[in-house]
């Protein structure tokens, strides 16, 4: 018996991405792919919403973010947004790339 592959899920692209709701292993493409957009979109300023818990998934984003390019800072939520929950990251802006460059 073969295993399908899930469809794929089109996410909005709104700023805001919370990762309740994947697995842990697809998080960091998945924040990767999912900051690409928006910064394509000129959402420079994006919410991740990991949960409090162990502080696993929160260690996993903040550790991706140092490496990625396009990442101008990231920090904990305020308090009334998530605290340590949460991290909001705010991105470079986009450069439109000359032909030829």
């Amino acid at each position: 018996m073969t295993q399908e592959e899930p469809e794929p899920v089109e996410l909005p692209i709104t700023g805001e991405i919370d990762l309740h709701a994947f697995a842990p292993e697809d998080v960091p493409s998945l924040v990767e792919e999912y900051l690409s957009a928006c910064r394509a979109r000129g959402i420079l300023t994006v919410r991740v919403i990991h949960g409090r818990g162990k502080g696993v998934q929160r260690a996993v984003v903040h550790r991706l973010l140092s490496r990625l390019p396009g990442i101008e800072s990231f920090r904990d939520a305020a308090p009334d947004s998530g605290g340590w929950g949460a991290t909001v990251v705010l991105l470079a802006s986009p450069v439109a790339e000359e032909p030829g460059s």
